[in-house]
């Protein structure tokens, strides 16, 4: 088991910072600091276990009041540069 930490600093979020730990390219955990607790929750409840593809697919582009981003989608944005991470170094 090969457990990665990605420390992530939002952007234009209430969330500040998240810990997503991920193993075998599926999220471990995710842990937010800052935001809407129970939501944050819910999500984090939610997307353990799932394929990091599959999160950012669900998850990209939601947009929270009219704000352009949203808890959901600086998780995908933090997949997404790990992943741009891991082509870097193939």
């Amino acid at each position: 088991m090969t457990l990665k930490t990605i420390q992530y600093m939002t952007s234009g979020t209430c969330c500040a910072l998240m810990n997503v730990v991920i193993e075998d390219n599926k999220i471990y955990d995710v842990e937010f600091f800052g935001g809407c607790n129970g939501n944050l929750q819910g999500i984090r409840s939610l997307v353990k276990g799932m394929d990091i593809d599959e999160v950012i697919s669900k998850l990209q582009g939601i947009k929270c009041g009219a704000k352009s981003t949203s808890c959901p989608d600086q998780l995908s944005k933090c997949l997404i540069e790990y992943k741009n991470t891991l082509e870097v170094k193939s």
